[in-house]
């Protein structure tokens, strides 16, 4: 199996993916989605990065993400990821045993993997933002991308903010 090389050499924005594990629908309530928001918010700050946009689903997340410095991206996927893991397995234990029996102690939250897509230009930059806010629609959990609140849309379409601080890349 060959060994996927990540891209952190350069100032340019990230586009990730990554995955509940095994494509569980754990991010279906709202708490888990606030708890994966709060830790963005919060690991951005510790590594001085810039969230160019963003969508929660109800089993993985895209982000696009900018950084003032190179080889930062692995550090922060690790603590972006690590965080909220505990405090998920926390609340669905206390508060959703349907889902807390659904997931073993053994289990992560998590895929151990995520995806980067570096972009380089402003065109392809428009286009991983669109794509990324059409994920509800394409998924039939809303009509238009506004609607769903987990998202950086409302940002670019109505210039409301987000619960995420959205700034532009490099």
């Amino acid at each position: 199996m060959g060994h996927r090389v990540v891209h952190d050499d350069e100032l340019f924005a990230h586009f990730i993916t990554f995955s509940c594990f095994r494509r569980r629908r754990i991010l279906d309530l709202d708490w888990p989605k606030r708890i994966v928001l709060g830790s963005l918010v919060a690991q951005m700050e510790r590594e001085s990065a810039t969230c160019v946009g963003f969508v929660v689903m109800p089993d993985h997340v895209h982000l696009v993400v900018s950084f003032s410095s190179v080889g930062k991206l692995s550090h922060f996927m690790q603590g972006w990821k690590r965080r909220p893991s505990y405090e998920i397995r926390r609340f669905l234990r206390r508060s959703h045993s349907k889902y807390e029996a659904w997931i073993r102690d053994d289990e992560p939250i998590w895929q151990a993997r995520y995806y980067s897509f570096e972009i380089y230009t402003q065109d392809k930059l428009l286009g991983k933002l669109k794509y990324m806010h059409e994920n509800p629609v394409r998924a039939g959990l809303v009509a238009n991308t506004v609607d769903w609140p987990w998202s950086s849309a409302r940002h670019y379409e109505l210039g409301q903010t987000v619960g995420v601080p959205i700034g532009s890349a490099g």
